[in-house]
């Protein structure tokens, strides 16, 4: 099942732009040939067509929680104990010593230490917490900019309002964001073990909009291309 927004309690932060729709406007005039080229043509730039320039807020989300699990596994220790010691009663279990090879007897001599292996449980406590983040499609990435009070909006909710036209949200459920976050955390456990006890705790489910200007430009072929530029790092994409 699919939660909808109303199910969790989202986060949603806009990034701020640091190009304007002019210096978008220059980028794309000195590239926009490069969606139309091949190995062996390249068009004119005159016969090339900027048909729209918008900006876009593209969503991210950025996932975190807790995983803690307790449980008991099987375990073998070995104890060293002097040469006199034939074995050793731990409660109602009679551990024997180990038997030396002929290598061992003629290296360590009568005198060397006996050697114990003890085959007893564990209780394993474990305890991890990270968070997880991903693009509009629902690959992992990492921000190529931190998130924090100088680069994002003050009135996020105003801004998508306004450009809900433009907006798109995360096209990846918040359910498989979770869901990658618990395998994220969920380390393998052993195959003996018994008496687990696990949770998973989410912490915050954030969605991340980025503004994006995308342009839409089309040759004398009618031929359509489209040309991306991070509003942010001012990069073409």
């Amino acid at each position: 099942m699919i939660l909808e927004t109303n199910d969790f309690d989202v986060k949603k932060i806009v990034i701020k732009k640091s190009l304007e729709d002019g210096e978008a406007m220059e980028i794309i005039e000195q590239k926009k040939t490069d969606p139309f080229k091949s190995l062996l043509s390249r068009p004119k730039k005159e016969d090339i067509h900027i048909d729209s320039l918008k900006l876009i807020y593209e969503g991210s989300l950025i996932v975190s929680g807790k995983y803690n699990a307790d449980y008991f596994r099987k375990a073998s220790h070995t104890i060293d104990v002097d040469s006199n010691v034939h074995d050793v009663v731990i409660g109602d279990g009679i551990f024997q010593v180990r038997s030396k090879s002929g290598l061992e007897k003629a290296f360590v001599g009568k005198r060397g230490k006996n050697k114990i292996d003890l085959d007893l449980e564990e209780h394993v406590f474990v305890e991890g917490e990270d968070e997880l983040t991903f693009d509009h499609n629902g690959m992992q990435i990492e921000l190529p900019f931190k998130i924090d009070s100088k680069n994002i909006e003050n009135f996020p909710t105003k801004i998508l309002d306004e450009g809900n036209s433009n907006v798109k949200k995360p096209d990846f459920s918040y359910d498989s964001a979770i869901d990658k976050l618990k395998i994220h955390l969920k380390k393998p456990l052993e195959d003996d073990i018994r008496d687990l006890k696990d949770e998973f705790v989410l912490h915050d489910i954030t969605e991340v909009y980025i503004p994006i200007f995308e342009a839409r430009l089309s040759d004398l072929k009618k031929k359509v291309g489209i040309i991306r530029i991070d509003a942010v790092r001012k990069k073409i994409l």
